[in-house]
């Protein structure tokens, strides 16, 4: 008993350095922007009332929930392809798959936001194509808009939602998918019925990851988004440098960091730690 107390306390103590830092970094200050949502410009809950009654707060939110929604079906869709490949391919599939999911993390958001809006603009690569070969007579608005923020997020996202579904499918059981087709079903059946029902709790995990990241979003959605396509974090970033209220800049972070931390809640209840490795 002394020794399992003992474990415990050099537990504790070995802890102690992250959390004081989590408490001084993280917590301590958002404490502060929630008293400025309580305080600024006057005392009392009329920043919150603003969020119920404020149109372009609501559509801002609205906006943000369907891209961020659009964007965690495609991420995840395109992800479980790409895993699938780089899971139970062959060796060369294997390493063109690996190639292609790590090399987003070596560039920037920066720079891939104007590499995208050098593909989708106007007079990019996409519009000019195109139109040389007679397909349009007038270039399609890819960007600065709804559409070029949903490719330029997903681009980006696609990376992380492999990990936990790669995880989910390394896990199985390859005798579950032998005895299936051992009983006379196809491979389509197999994938469909058999396969992705055993992933569930990975697609889970990346879906709730992807949307979490749509949510907090700032570079790609102002980049490609051209003022457009306004969302959360954007709207905050607003009304906390461009504009003198700081009081509903900071209550619309508390109801976005409250919500993201109920998906948090869900995704560590229905997810084992481990398939998000």
């Amino acid at each position: 008993m002394r020794a399992y107390l003992s474990d415990r306390m050099g537990a504790a103590l070995l802890m102690a350095p992250l959390l004081l830092f989590l408490v001084l970094a993280y917590a301590w200050p958002f404490l502060g922007v929630v008293k400025w949502s309580f305080t600024l410009p006057t005392p009392g809950l009329g920043q919150y009332e603003a969020l119920l009654t404020d149109d372009l707060v609501q559509s801002v939110f609205i906006r943000t929930l369907r891209i961020a929604a659009v964007v965690t079906v495609v991420s995840v869709a395109a992800a479980y392809a790409i895993t699938v490949v780089w899971v139970r391919g062959t060796p060369v599939q294997r390493v063109i798959a690996e190639f292609c999911i790590l090399v987003p993390f070596w560039i920037s958001v920066l720079t891939r936001a104007f590499g995208w809006v050098a593909l989708l603009s106007n007079r990019g690569l996409i519009n000019t194509w195109l139109q040389a070969i007679g397909f349009i007579s007038e270039p399609l608005a890819l960007v600065r808009n709804e559409f070029g923020v949903i490719v330029g997020m997903t681009h980006f996202l696609i990376p992380f939602a492999v990990f936990p579904l790669a995880s989910s499918m390394r896990s199985l059981d390859d005798r579950v998918l032998l005895a299936a087709r051992g009983l006379g079903s196809s491979r389509m059946r197999t994938f469909w019925s058999v396969f992705v029902p055993m992933t569930r709790s990975g697609i889970i995990g990346a879906a709730l990851i992807v949307f979490v990241f749509s949510l907090g979003f700032f570079v790609t959605p102002a980049i490609l988004g051209g003022g457009r396509s306004v969302m959360v974090a954007e709207l905050i970033y607003l009304r906390i440098f461009q504009s003198p209220d700081w009081g509903l800049g900071a209550a619309i972070s508390v109801v976005l960091v409250l919500f993201v931390g109920a998906l948090m809640a869900l995704l560590f209840r229905y997810v084992r730690p481990k398939q998000l490795i």
